[in-house]
């Protein structure tokens, strides 16, 4: 999955140094977002000892080598309360902090199935990662922990009150200076762990070296993890009835190294897709599923883009697209147009990047003005809107239009927000520049010139 899989339970081994995320891609959380004020507020109170003494908040959001008897989180849920305990465990056995005959990979999926099933444990899942990621001496356990994290914000979200303060954790750990203070913290305290200890001097040294060594830096699983949280609250979780799998669990892990198809800037696909296909202009999943939407006769389907394909055939599509591969074997064209229609929406910045935005919806109704937009675009943002416009002009045309019944009304209504995105959280204006966005959607389709596309791939 990772390069470089650490053995069959997918854990150690060296990964590589993955994809530096340019920092103007990170949001910044709020500056009152304190994990300790929040857990001082909805974090259990846990007690030891024979005189059950209470534990501290700090020790609670510590590293912890034992389980816990009740959740870290205040619930009245019985089921919320049992589950909670076990997933600790499991927790421990992806992090390599408890012995487990489960393989890692199936640890992971456990984790990830009961959360993604159980909205009640989702908060629970990332305040225990909290927990494991702070003031863990062990590199493996601690890049490991974060490595579940990214795993799981691939397929779900924290709750909205959550979220504030997982975003303010993640952002302590973006900086990579932080990575070098994290390994001398933990080659100091085990020097001072190990002074008792007979082992010589040097061999404590080489054994921090080579622990060193290995996986990611912590700020690149903290960077793809901000992107991921940022992203995952507006999806939400996988959907479909399927359950997660280890395929897409797989995909997940890949993802923190490689950035996939989806949900990236259109910069970091065309250099993803650089080495498979180095004289492509545009990306080659733009194409690739718009030309499987034709050829499945998509032109001539009542409903296209409207009628969403079923889900779970869309989940499976998108894992084999993410891996180069078009299956033969799909027979409703509905389904590439879905996916086609999430790969447009989860770009991180839309085909009409947002410092356009404002001169789009002023030029709704003026042609020309609406043309000039569309030239001044970053040349790459250009051409990946002029096929996406030209793909539309082939179902605007009457005699697709009598069978698909979706006019070039239609079809704006339905791909504008795929394609402009209001950053506004006011509902009046959200509502109003909708109006707007589908007229400078309708204006393209209907006046510009793309007929150069057609000779670009």
């Amino acid at each position: 999955m990772v390069t470089g899989d650490r053995g069959e339970g997918g854990g150690g081994g060296r990964v590589g140094v993955g994809y530096q995320y340019p920092y103007t891609t990170l949001c910044k959380p709020p500056p009152d977002a304190n994990m300790v004020d929040w857990a001082s507020k909805n974090l259990n109170q846990h007690t030891q000892g024979l005189f059950r003494r209470r534990v501290s908040i700090s020790n609670m959001l510590s590293w912890n080598r034992g389980s816990i008897k009740k959740p870290m989180l205040i619930t009245s849920d019985r089921t919320i309360k049992k589950e909670a305990c076990e997933m600790f465990k499991l927790v421990q056995a992806y992090m390599g902090d408890r012995p487990a005959r489960l393989e890692r990979r199936h640890a992971a999926l456990l984790v990830v199935t009961k959360c993604w099933g159980m909205q009640g444990l989702r908060d629970e899942l990332y305040v225990q990662l909290v927990r494991q990621t702070t003031d863990n001496l062990s590199l493996r356990s601690l890049e490991a922990g974060w490595e579940l994290m990214a795993i799981s914000l691939a397929f779900f979200s924290p709750s909205p009150k959550f979220r504030r303060y997982l975003e303010g954790y993640i952002q302590r750990h973006l900086e990579p200076s932080n990575d070098k203070k994290i390994m001398q913290h933990i080659m100091e305290q085990q020097d001072m762990k190990n002074k008792k200890n007979s082992k010589s001097r040097k061999k404590r040294k080489q054994n921090n070296e080579e622990e060193e060594e290995e996986g990611l830096p912590i700020s690149t699983y903290a960077k793809y993890c901000y992107r991921k949280l940022q992203k995952v609250a507006v999806t939400g979780v996988k959907k479909g009835l399927r359950k997660p799998t280890l395929e897409e669990l797989d995909q997940g892990r890949k993802a923190i190294v490689t950035p996939s198809l989806f949900g990236s800037a259109l910069e970091e696909i065309m250099e993803r897709q650089s080495e498979r296909f180095p004289d492509r202009r545009l990306p080659w999943v733009q194409v690739q599923l718009s030309q499987y939407v034709l050829a499945l006769g998509g032109a001539q389907t009542e409903g296209i883009f409207r009628v969403p394909g079923d889900i779970d055939e869309v989940n499976a599509l998108k894992l084999q697209v993410d891996q180069w591969n078009i299956p033969e074997n799909l027979g409703d064209p509905n389904v590439p147009a879905s996916l086609l229609k999430l790969w447009y929406r989860e770009l991180e910045e839309p085909v009409i990047p947002q410092s356009f935005y404002k001169q789009c919806i002023s030029n709704y109704e003026d042609p020309e003005a609406a043309i000039l937009v569309v030239q001044s675009l970053p040349e790459l943002s250009r051409l990946v809107l002029c096929y996406f416009i030209h793909f539309l002009q082939v179902f605007a045309q009457p005699i697709n239009v009598s069978k698909t019944k979706m006019d070039v009304n239609n079809l704006a209504m339905v791909m504008a927000p795929n394609c402009l995105r209001c950053q506004s959280d006011d509902p009046r204006v959200i509502f109003e520049n909708t109006r707007k966005e589908m007229s400078f959607l309708r204006m393209l389709i209907v006046h510009l010139d793309t007929s150069f596309v057609k000779g670009i791939i």
